[in-house]
């Protein structure tokens, strides 16, 4: 990851919701309404500074009621084929009955994961490409005078 990160703050935020619902129901099983308190809290905080959270992170969080999605305690976890005979992964949220489906392919890689998407592997742009990309902008947006040219137009 980019040894910069834009807002390192609310990243930290997140991840302490995130922990505290998860403690809360580690703890108390039955505290559900805090939990899910804690996650509604954590994504808004995630829109509010315009951040993305992890997909692994997401697939924890019911996206109807905002509840914490832990196997055996509030969610129910299935395995099922579906029509093409693929195996997928039923999540079902006991709060308010939402179910999920996820594929089950061991060969699809997330975007995030791949080697492009890091900041890191990028090549920086070149200067050449930089230069015709900012003249073809001054090309659009028409001529322009040089205040000298002004000048001597203004003295006549």
């Amino acid at each position: 990851m980019a040894g910069n990160v834009k807002d390192k703050e609310g990243f930290q935020r997140l991840n302490f919701l995130h922990q505290a619902a998860h403690c809360v129901l580690a703890s108390s099983p039955g505290n559900v309404e805090l939990a899910r308190f804690y996650t509604f809290t954590q994504n808004s905080v995630a829109r509010r500074l315009v951040l993305r959270q992890d997909p692994s992170v997401k697939r924890t969080m019911c996206r109807r009621c905002c509840s914490l999605l832990v196997p055996g305690v509030t969610a129910r976890v299935r395995q099922r084929k579906n029509k093409r005979r693929q195996r997928a992964t039923s999540i079902q949220c006991l709060s308010c009955g939402q179910t999920r489906k996820l594929p089950n392919n061991p060969d699809h890689e997330l975007w995030v994961d791949k080697a492009a998407a890091q900041l890191e592997n990028q090549s920086p742009r070149e200067p050449a490409v930089a230069a015709v990309q900012k003249n073809e902008g001054a090309a659009a947006q028409g001529p322009t005078t040089s205040c000298v040219h002004v000048e001597n137009l203004l003295r006549r």
